[in-house]
């Protein structure tokens, strides 16, 4: 069936983006690669574990409530368990492929006159020695676990890395019985004083977080990182370490934490392989995209995570825009601005572009990387690997790729670009994938796939 209005991506941002345009008689249909809605933030447990009080696990319960229920009375048709590998441009709009179910074997089609963008982002994780072993999972991977499966990594966690996840991982975590063994944090407090006027509204909410860890007693170690990971077949424990104020480590400061688990995550970037695929244009890792969230491929829309990491409320506020602009255009009536939402997405901007500034990276991080350190997972290319193409001339990820295989894997480099970068010295930079997952070879021999479900 075609749609006016194809939402990709069933977060904060395709939600609110899908009613706002539907709400103005927009035919809209909303696909996500998820069994059910609600994204990355508003994870569910599935109906069947019983969860007796699931908005103990999330932020702004009432405002996903708000969301679901709306979904439930709107048209929008809604179609999970669909993984978009490409985004085709026709003649009369724009042809969605997706693979349809677990298998991903199943090629659904969904034709529509116009794109909304809403793919979110995926976390970055800066390699050490001995992020391989098992028990080492991503911050968001271990919230994803207790969201989605209402289950613990292991008895005794250790949270580290850098960025605003930590927070809520290490709170989520502790509440749900993890004895958190510390929150372990690059970044040096003083950051965040120096962006403290972007950052009033964030402060209530970060005070909360401060106040759950301080109630379950979990010590936080700031300018802090992990050295090592310990454990032959698992994770027996990390060594970590204080940074001087250059991010270099500090000699004679490192100290043995036991533990069971590691959730490690260093901030997060945009999904844009379907956008670039469009040939949208980028600034930097995001989406660009005009006041009314419009790319400038005509009848292609972006919002949220895809357009700069921001967190779930400017996420709404951006798909908030998107939609009642995409339903203008659609229905050929004026601009349909939104006041309210225009204010809070200029504000949330400010405190997202200020908390990306308190949260760098470790500067010298890579001078902690051993040569048997694994850089790409995948095709298991270890920093020495990466390091010998260096010495052949290689001066940028594609020539390190082209030498070593890192980034050729079932990944495609979402997990290794940025470690390989750094270890190049040179600046990492969107990778460009003519599909934004894996395709069998069966479905692109057959391009008339069967459309999506009425």
């Amino acid at each position: 069936m075609r749609t006016d209005l194809a939402v990709i991506g069933a977060g904060p941002a395709g939600l609110a983006a899908a009613l706002a345009a539907s709400a103005r008689g927009v035919r809209v249909t909303l696909v996500d690669a998820a069994t059910r809605t609600g994204g990355q933030f508003y994870r569910q447990p599935a109906a069947g574990l019983g969860a007796g009080r699931p908005e103990a696990l999330h932020h702004r319960w009432r405002t996903w409530e708000r969301l679901r229920d709306g979904l439930a009375a709107s048209a929008v048709r809604v179609l999970t368990d669909h993984h978009v590998w490409t985004v085709e441009r026709t003649p009369d709009g724009f042809t969605v492929h997706a693979l349809l179910g677990p298998e991903r074997e199943e090629p659904v089609e969904v034709p529509a006159r116009a794109v909304l963008l809403a793919t979110g982002g995926y976390e970055q994780v800066l390699p050490f020695p001995g992020w391989t072993l098992p028990g080492v999972v991503t911050a968001g991977g271990a919230q994803a676990m207790l969201k989605g499966g209402l289950v613990v990594p292991g008895r005794r966690a250790v949270v580290a890395g850098t960025g605003p996840l930590l927070l809520p991982v290490a709170t989520g975590l502790a509440t749900a019985g993890v004895e958190v063994a510390a929150l372990v944090e690059s970044a040096a407090p003083g950051r965040l004083a120096r962006h403290g006027r972007a950052l009033a509204g964030k402060l209530p909410e970060g005070a909360g977080y401060a106040a759950r860890l301080l109630r379950h007693r979990v010590p936080v170690l700031t300018r802090h990182t992990v050295v090592r990971a310990h454990g032959d077949d698992r994770l027996t424990g990390v060594t970590v370490a204080a940074l001087d104020t250059d991010g270099r480590v500090r000699p004679g400061t490192e100290r043995h934490l036991p533990c069971d688990t590691l959730a490690a995550g260093h901030g997060m970037l945009p999904h844009t392989d379907l956008a670039e695929s469009l040939g949208c244009r980028l600034d930097g890792f995001a989406v660009a995209v005009d006041t009314g969230q419009r790319t400038d491929v005509p009848g292609v829309w972006a919002a949220g995570e895809a357009t700069g990491i921001g967190g779930a409320a400017l996420a709404l506020a951006e798909g908030h825009i998107a939609g009642r602009s995409a339903a203008a255009h659609l229905r050929d009536t004026a601009p349909d601005p939104a006041p309210a939402a225009l204010t809070s997405r200029a504000r949330l901007r400010r405190s997202a572009a200020a908390l990306d500034a308190a949260y760098p990276p470790p500067a010298h991080w890579a001078e902690q990387l051993t040569d048997d350190t694994v850089i790409c997972r995948c095709e298991e290319v270890t920093a020495g690997a990466v390091r010998e193409a260096l010495d052949l001339g290689a001066g940028d990820e594609r020539t390190v790729k082209l030498l070593t295989r890192a980034g050729m894997g079932w990944c495609q480099g979402r997990m290794c670009g940025t470690a390989v970068a750094g270890l190049a010295g040179c600046a990492p930079t969107p990778a460009r994938r003519p599909f934004a997952r894996p395709v069998p070879l069966g479905v692109l021999a057959h391009p008339h796939p069967q459309e999506g479900p009425s």
